[in-house]
């Protein structure tokens, strides 16, 4: 349910309408992915898994950033043995990164782990992947099958000639084809590489060769500037066309970082509506107040607000009255100190510079609060 002004004018534009592609679902513990189930976002720890405390103090700062789903790398013995640990203290599903080791993915599956990460064609033998899918099924765990442009198979780069769209998604098929082998249908596939070019066009051809849900990434998109760029150039139009059912921005960043861009490029596209949505103008001489300095402030003072709340801060009236009619709260500068106070579009009254971020930070916790007592009723 929306529950915001400036969120309600946008929705009835038909051409701010997606439409997703059609998934089947599945579940990665209480979450749903694919089908007809919001976008999720998911970001990855960096702690050292076998350091319980310092990952599940992780966990949790990725839980109150608003992550969906959270996954752990499990490389060795100790880190499955901790991850139990972790499972019990985390507030969002837990996915056990596993790579060659099948035994890792059996113990993750036995520790808690709500999905496997891991491509069964790597893990060896009929009889280990028929024990990890066995595993998987007696605790209820899905999997997400990961082909990573810079670990193709050989034979794939052999044949192809180097990595491309149709080697991707061959890799991609052909591990699903083992878990469909062994009456498995509870996975997700992803498909990433680092050139934003090659993974959009092998996500396209995998939209089109399976109903699987995809996790959507641009892999070693780099530093946080340049990695969400590529990130939201290339989830950004993928999500556009309908392709995708849950995504991680990957950034070599704090992982918080992660998770608050990929909020805001769901919550850029219509596709979700969680916390405050800032409109801000880039400033210039025309502003009122130091326009810059206050949206970062608003910023951090409103990051635990959950509730869908739209809001523009802009520095003067030449668009400020225009945003301010699509958003739930606006504030747009004026002369003499002193600007004007917009609710539900509309002019309300006057508010002084120098009490301004505190007034709205008021107005701001006030309208979620009626929203939460709305989504009782």
């Amino acid at each position: 349910m929306d529950g915001g002004h400036g969120h309600d004018l946008h929705h009835i534009r038909p051409w701010r309408r997606i439409e997703r592609r059609k998934s089947r679902k599945i579940r990665v513990g209480a979450v749903e992915v694919g089908g007809d189930a919001p976008i999720t976002v998911q970001s990855m720890t960096n702690t050292v898994t076998a350091d319980a405390k310092a990952t599940i103090a992780q966990v949790r700062r990725l839980e109150e950033a608003g992550a969906d789903i959270v996954r752990v790398s499990c490389p060795d013995e100790e880190s499955t043995a901790a991850f139990s640990e972790i499972a019990r203290a985390a507030k969002v599903p837990l996915v056990a990164d596993i790579h060659f080791h099948y035994r890792r993915g059996v113990e993750a599956a036995m520790a808690g782990a709500a999905c496997l990460r891991i491509n069964p064609g790597n893990i060896g033998s009929s009889a280990r992947v028929r024990e990890v899918v066995q595993a998987a099924k007696d605790h209820g765990c899905s999997m997400r099958i990961g082909v990573n442009a810079g670990s193709l198979e050989s034979d794939l780069l052999e044949r192809y000639g180097e990595p491309c769209p149709e080697a991707m998604v061959e890799s991609a098929l052909r591990h699903a084809a083992i878990l469909e082998e062994h009456d498995f249908r509870e996975y997700k596939i992803s498909v990433k590489a680092s050139d934003t070019f090659l993974a959009v066009a092998a996500y396209q051809q995998l939209a089109d060769a399976t109903d699987a849900p995809l996790h959507l990434g641009i892999t070693e998109a780099g530093a946080q500037r340049m990695g969400t760029v590529k990130s939201a150039l290339g989830i950004g139009s993928l999500l556009w066309a309908g392709i995708g059912d849950t995504i991680r921005v990957s950034l070599a960043a704090d992982p918080v970082e992660e998770v608050r861009v990929g909020n805001d490029l769901l919550k850029s596209m219509g596709l979700r509506q969680r916390g405050v949505t800032i409109i801000a103008c880039p400033s210039c001489a025309r502003q009122g107040f130091n326009v810059i300095a206050t949206v970062e402030a608003l910023e951090a003072r409103l990051a635990h607000i959950a509730e869908p709340i739209s809001l523009s801060i802009i520095g003067c009236v030449v668009n400020g009255p225009g945003e301010a009619l699509m958003t739930d709260l606006g504030f747009t500068g004026g002369g003499k100190g002193a600007g004007m106070v917009y609710v539900a579009g509309k002019q309300d009254h006057k508010q002084d510079n120098d009490g301004m971020i505190e007034h709205i930070v008021d107005l701001v916790e006030a309208r979620a609060q009626e929203l939460r007592r709305a989504s009782k009723v």
